[in-house]
């Protein structure tokens, strides 16, 4: 049983993807983490040694050493000095492998900070935005530029294209940019999954694979409609992709009707 500042690897995958997920820091020793280069998804890697005074944080965080002792405890009580509300991954990063959950390949995460792709987004334009700020860095920034200018700005910015012809993260075969993204950040789990292939098949119109496709698919084109402005349109797609989200973790065997007995 977890201690009173400890935390659960399946409490705290219930919180990663999700508007209250807290920051979590990586303070494993450089040789563990050469050892496994991979972090807990939206993890910043950081030395034991870097928490006095503490980053700048906003919300709870979680520390996360190998072995979920000594490193993890310490770090975590300093945080609680310095007013943070901080817990300790318990079992530390060596359960949450051992428990099968998705860790993201260290030597993938070079350049996530700054994304650039095309213009007035519907589909995977704002889906992938969406996981990449869920689960892969959430301090990302994406810049949305005319089409012919998004191989350009990526070399003059240094930034990250996506779902345009000729990149790392765009579609492949009938698979779409937002499954990419998964596939290289090993992101896969039934929620995203699930998640994916509504997104698939209402990118690349596909109705008959997922039946909530079409659904997808008129409320992402109301919001272009909605919104001028794609970063604010990006805003007010990421709340409905964290419902959608929470759909495909908890509630996809929902349905719904009228209630029972009700008069013809």
């Amino acid at each position: 049983m977890p201690g009173p500042t400890q935390i659960t690897p399946a409490q705290l995958m219930r919180l990663i993807g999700t508007p209250d997920a807290p920051t979590i820091y990586d303070v494993r020793l450089a040789e563990d983490i050469a050892a496994d280069p991979r972090l807990i998804p939206t993890s910043i890697a950081l030395p034991h040694g870097g928490f006095d005074p503490a980053p700048r944080v906003t919300g709870p965080v979680v520390v996360a050493c190998q072995r979920g002792r000594k490193l993890s405890e310490g770090v975590a009580a300093l945080l609680r000095t310095q007013g943070i509300a901080a817990e300790t991954l318990d079992g530390g990063t060596e359960a949450w492998a051992a428990a099968g959950l998705p860790m993201v390949p260290m030597a993938a995460l070079s350049g996530t900070g700054l994304w650039v792709t095309r213009h007035r987004p519907k589909v995977d334009r704002i889906a992938c935005p969406w996981l990449i700020r869920r689960f892969i860095n959430p301090g990302a920034r994406f810049l949305f530029v005319a089409p012919a200018e998004v191989a350009a700005v990526a070399d003059r910015f240094d930034a990250t294209p996506f779902d345009v012809e000729g990149v790392t993260f765009s579609h492949r075969g009938e698979r779409c940019s937002f499954d990419a993204l998964m596939e290289d950040f090993g992101l896969h789990t039934e929620a995203l999954d699930r998640l994916a292939l509504v997104v698939r098949a209402a990118d690349t119109d596909r109705h008959d694979i997922a039946p909530q496709a079409g659904g997808l698919l008129a409320l992402s084109v109301g919001l272009s409609r909605m919104f001028r402005d794609d970063l604010q349109q990006l805003e007010a797609g990421m709340a409905l992709y964290d419902a959608l989200y929470r759909w495909a973790r908890d509630g996809h065997e929902e349905g719904h009707d009228w209630p029972a007995g009700r008069i013809a």
